[in-house]
């Protein structure tokens, strides 16, 4: 895992450190004393989904067809609001049964931000340093939470950082966490609004995953060519880099969309 995300993914050296050292700490202890529970913060394409599918594939055989492995999106499993109070209790049960058939169960919420407010808070139970839950001992599981809030206060942070002339291997999770904190924690459109998980200082690790330069667009599609089998042409390269949108309107440093466009981009020139 550290070998992949050393050599897999591009420009974001404190998430390499985050997610190694929360995986590392955790694993090695046969007793942890509460689940591992990490937040991704961060704008579209820089690799949330990326790096928690990577974390699955080295922690579960199967990778996310695991039966041990869960993942809830809202749209897919919560997507009416009148109906948060059903929702509430499936996913207690949903939690509680497959940690009863599994402690070392992984449990995955995508887009956080787009999360009823106060649905999050039904697993509280299950992520603290308690000994056993509903006659379940769930302490060998991890949560993952995902989400695109904050990621706008990252990309302002990081561009600031730059133009104070910080390397971005420079930047510390002190610099970003109080822009993240107020983003998601104490925005009423999220997921986290006010919620316990918060409170109680349930999150062991918040990673986040900062905008991504040209150079870093131009690494991920040849990445991505060679994953797909096609020859990696240096004009190709430059010009799927090149057709992508950058931000700020006067410098054009940052990638509007991340890495997330170029597989589409790629098929304009095979």
């Amino acid at each position: 895992l550290e070998f992949d995300l050393a050599t897999s993914l591009v420009g974001q050296p404190l998430v390499r450190q985050q997610v190694m050292k929360g995986v590392r700490e955790f694993l090695e202890n046969q007793n942890p004393l509460k689940p591992l529970v990490m937040s991704f913060h961060g704008s579209t394409g820089t690799g949330k989904t990326y790096v928690s599918s990577m974390l699955i594939r080295y922690l579960f055989q199967g990778g996310l067809q695991s039966p041990y492995v869960h993942h809830f999106s809202p749209i897919v499993h919560f997507p009416h609001a009148e109906q948060i109070e059903q929702y509430k209790v499936n996913l207690k049960h949903w939690i509680q049964g497959n940690l009863t058939n599994c402690g070392r169960s992984a449990f995955l919420f995508d887009e956080m931000d787009k999360m009823h407010p106060g649905l999050i808070d039904v697993i509280i139970p299950f992520l603290g340093p308690s000994w056993v839950v509903y006659g379940t001992n769930y302490r060998k599981a991890i949560f993952v939470f995902i989400s695109n809030a904050g990621g706008e206060q990252i990309n302002d942070m990081t561009l600031a950082l730059w133009r104070a002339r910080k390397d971005r291997e420079e930047i510390s999770l002190e610099d970003l966490e109080p822009a993240i904190s107020k983003a998601v924690f104490e925005n009423p459109q999220s997921g986290f609004w006010k919620s316990g998980i918060i409170n109680e200082h349930l999150i062991d690790f918040v990673v986040p995953f900062l905008p991504l330069k040209h150079h870093h667009v131009k690494q991920c599609v040849i990445s991505e060519l060679n994953q797909q089998g096609l020859e990696v042409r240096p004009g190709v390269v430059q010009e799927v880099a090149d057709s992508i949108l950058y931000f700020p309107e006067e410098e054009k440093l940052f990638s509007s969309t991340g890495c997330k466009t170029v597989a589409s981009r790629i098929s304009f020139f095979f």
